[in-house]
């Protein structure tokens, strides 16, 4: 298969229509789905009225804007690091000023305030408290902080927020469901993390952010991923008993999940600088593997509001 011969597969996985980060029109996509899933995880079974449609675009569009808010002020706390292992994002490669760049991200903080304001007071609170905690960790502690992997121990908490912002939005309290979705998150989005974190080992020492690579070394760090892809995998088939999904969700699960620790496998029989090129790759794996178990989730629920009777698809 070539690029020459599929334009659709160009479209979705090659354009980046964002142009300053790789960002492909795929993600875009599964970002949407990946919002708009924990609303409807937390509504389930449910009628969907017009209010939890207005719930469901303002929690989509909060949630988005604090996505790229966050990537933003990441690049900014990060330019001396990207100038070393990231040379072609905007401010090393002086695509974009600084004062242009830190504009764009008071919008796009602004508008993650105030659509989570208007979905509901808590939700409010919750992004309040995650952009206090990331300016914090960007600004003092990822460069500061002597815990060892302190950088990829938290970062991935940024994720979890998704989970715990649907289940606000619909005021759906109940703790065990939400806490199997959080952790599958997190580990998987650590594994991912780590994985990538071989890759920049070099610009991290430079700077001083403890990673599990440069905490730990790679050979450890390249462990700790794979070993992080299996426990999402459990947190990830403990989602379909304590939730409304259904066999659609699990099989499909199941099988991507196996394909991405095949991938993963890769990382521990690698040594040195091809362990490093290696990681990238593995880490956008097991970033796709985060993203499609969310659009799962989208899809499982939609059919089984468009498709009702569907009971003998949740066989436990």
């Amino acid at each position: 298969m070539t690029d020459q011969h599929t334009p659709l597969f160009n479209f979705f996985f090659r354009w980046r229509p964002l142009h300053w980060r790789s960002i492909w029109v795929y993600e875009l996509i599964s970002f949407t789905l990946m919002y708009a899933s924990m609303v409807f995880l937390a509504h389930s079974g449910q009628p969907v009225t017009w209010d939890f449609l207005k719930i469901l675009v303002f929690s989509i569009i909060s949630l988005f804007s604090g996505y790229f808010a966050a990537l933003i002020w990441n690049d900014i706390n990060d330019r001396d690091i990207d100038s070393v292992v990231h040379p072609d994002r905007p401010l090393p490669g002086k695509r974009m000023s600084a004062a242009r760049f830190f504009a764009i991200a008071l919008v796009f903080s602004a508008s993650t305030f105030l659509f989570a304001y208007l979905v509901d007071f808590w939700c409010f609170l919750l992004v309040g408290f995650t952009a206090l905690f990331v300016a914090f960790h960007n600004r003092y502690f990822k460069k500061g902080m002597r815990l060892p992997a302190y950088s990829e121990i938290f970062t991935p908490l940024q994720w979890c927020i998704v989970p715990v912002f649907g289940y606000l939005a619909m005021h759906y309290y109940v703790l065990v469901p939400v806490l199997m979705v959080v952790l599958f998150t997190y580990f998987a989005d650590s594994s991912h993390d780590i994985a990538e974190g071989i890759h920049d080992v070099e610009g991290d020492s430079q700077f001083g952010v403890r990673t599990y690579a440069t905490s730990f070394g790679e050979s450890t760090a390249a462990k700790v991923s794979f070993a992080f892809l299996t426990l999402s995998g459990v947190f990830g088939i403990a989602v379909y008993f304590v939730t409304p999904l259904s066999l659609i969700y699990l099989i499909g699960f199941v099988l991507f999940w196996i394909y991405t620790v095949y991938r993963y496998s890769r990382l521990l029989k690698t040594e040195g600088e091809e362990r490093r090129t290696l990681g990238p790759k593995i880490g956008k794996n097991g970033f796709d593997f985060l993203l499609f178990v969310y659009d799962l989730i989208f899809l499982d629920l939609i059919i089984q509001i468009l498709v009702p009777n569907l009971s003998w698809l949740k066989i436990i």
